[in-house]
């Protein structure tokens, strides 16, 4: 069965929002074995890099540009995910690329404020028609340094960004100051299987993990195929995405990527987000 999975008033909130919650959008045995295959698959181990925070700490990640045919690449491609992206970006949509985000016990770094389309704007994406889902692999709370988003913030338009302290690059923090002044701050609580849709303009960011519990979760990101970008970069262009059925994740078992040319051990940043942010707020 395709389609989207949100009902009319999850595509109002989405709208409203900048984002929205789908709860149980992978059950128990699918999110098993997805972060059961991100644990153990050696594409994944070999391909971990740090990125961190101004104090020093990291968050660990990987990132491949292409879903593949492993366990967790075919929840990438199945209907429930990519036929509610093309709902929510208004037509076809690809593969942009998926990321770990890996925050262990106790020194998992934060994220300073920043939007997907303040970085993949300088990628030679002319539209903000992108968005994401975040899939839970484990229980995210306050404490473990689960996703905060700014309800909303996807209306104020694309904002500026450059390096901050450490190595990030985030929004510019005077606006983000102004936007947090106006908009509320939501945190991401879920549970494993439960999904966050949101859109590229979006405002997020996450604590450091100061708990016992490790906080893993894994982002598919979708670009538009009418947004094709106009630069060569390390993010594919438009790239037929094949659907598989919601039942191919069950049925593929516990299947490691078999292609790992699409994996980086880095993911770098443009040019024109080297420079500088002013962190200085009045």
């Amino acid at each position: 069965m395709s389609g989207s999975i949100l009902t009319p008033e999850q595509r109002a909130d989405f709208d409203r929002d900048g984002f929205v919650f789908v709860r149980g959008l992978f059950d128990a045995e699918e999110i098993a074995l997805m972060r059961t295959a991100i644990e153990q698959d050696p594409a994944i181990r070999n391909n971990f890099y740090d990125r961190n925070d101004a104090s020093g700490l990291a968050t660990k990640m990987v990132t491949w540009n292409h879903p593949g045919d492993s366990v967790y690449g075919l929840a990438a491609r199945s209907h429930r995910v990519v036929d509610t992206m093309e709902d929510l970006l208004g037509g076809e949509v690809y593969h942009y690329h998926s990321k770990l985000t890996a925050k262990e016990p106790y020194e998992g770094g934060a994220w300073e404020w920043h939007q997907d389309y303040g970085y993949w704007y300088h990628n030679g994406c002319v539209f903000p028609y992108m968005a994401s889902v975040m899939v839970a692999l484990d229980r995210t709370t306050p404490e473990n340094g689960c996703l905060q988003v700014v309800r909303g913030s996807h209306l104020a338009g694309r904002i500026d960004h450059g390096v901050l302290p450490g190595e990030q690059v985030g929004a510019d923090p005077r606006r983000v100051e102004e936007i947090l002044r106006r908009m509320e701050i939501v945190y991401a609580e879920m549970e494993p299987g439960d999904g966050l849709f949101f859109h590229s303009n979006t405002l997020h960011r996450s604590d450091q993990n100061r708990s016992a519990n490790r906080r893993w979760t894994v982002l598919y990101c979708y670009n538009a195929a009418r947004n094709d970008p106009y630069l060569e970069h390390h993010h594919p262009k438009y790239t037929p995405l094949v659907k598989v059925d919601d039942g191919a994740i069950k049925e593929a078992g516990l299947r490691f990527a078999q292609d790992t040319s699409a994996y980086r051990n880095k993911s770098a940043n443009p040019p024109e987000l080297k420079k500088r942010m002013d962190t200085k707020v009045a």
